[in-house]
């Protein structure tokens, strides 16, 4: 007889979701236009595996009870279980920090182009920051919010904030 599948709940790592519940890809995908880049095999290796469904929320702009509700209906799963995450955040919209400035951006990388080339801007990140003059800021451009990586960073110590620009983001890393 099968186990029975994990519960869905905001603490869920999206690669751990779509490994127990595969049909769920497509209602993920289908919505925020963000979630599409799960079909990239390399996002789906390495963010996946590490971004919670808290953070995929933020990714894609919704409300982690929504995300979570709407994905427990769709796997058959009882609604009313727990869908607070161990945050409780909801996507961040407060003012943007006074070091913010383009005029100090020494360094830009842009996300999606280097997903599109197979690798994570993890990466490119680690390699560019040690190299950021004093006071420099460098700057993520991107079609999501990258909640994963301003977590990673944030623990790190470094100041990290994203602000939309159209319809991309601009994500700000500066030393403390």
């Amino acid at each position: 007889m099968a186990s029975p599948r994990r519960p869905i709940t905001p603490d869920v790592r999206v690669g751990e979701l779509l490994d127990a519940y595969p049909e769920l890809e497509d209602v993920l995908v289908g919505l925020a236009p963000a979630f599409a880049k799960l079909r990239n095999p390399v996002l789906r290796r390495t963010v996946a595996r590490v971004a919670t469904l808290e953070q995929a929320a933020r990714i894609g702009g919704l409300a982690p009870r929504d995300l979570v509700s709407r994905l427990r209906r769709a796997a058959g799963q009882d609604d009313a279980a727990a869908t607070e995450g161990p945050s409780g955040q909801a996507p961040a919209g407060g003012p943007t920090p006074d070091w913010v400035d383009d005029a100090t951006v020494a360094m830009s990388i842009d996300a999606d182009a280097l997903l599109d080339r197979g690798e994570h801007p993890l990466g490119a990140i680690r390699t560019a920051l040690p190299r950021l003059p004093p006071g420099a800021l460098l700057r993520l451009d991107s079609s999501f919010v990258p909640a994963p990586l301003l977590d990673a960073l944030r623990s790190e110590g470094f100041d990290v904030c994203t602000v939309p620009a159209g319809e991309r983001y601009r994500t700000y890393v500066r030393r403390p």
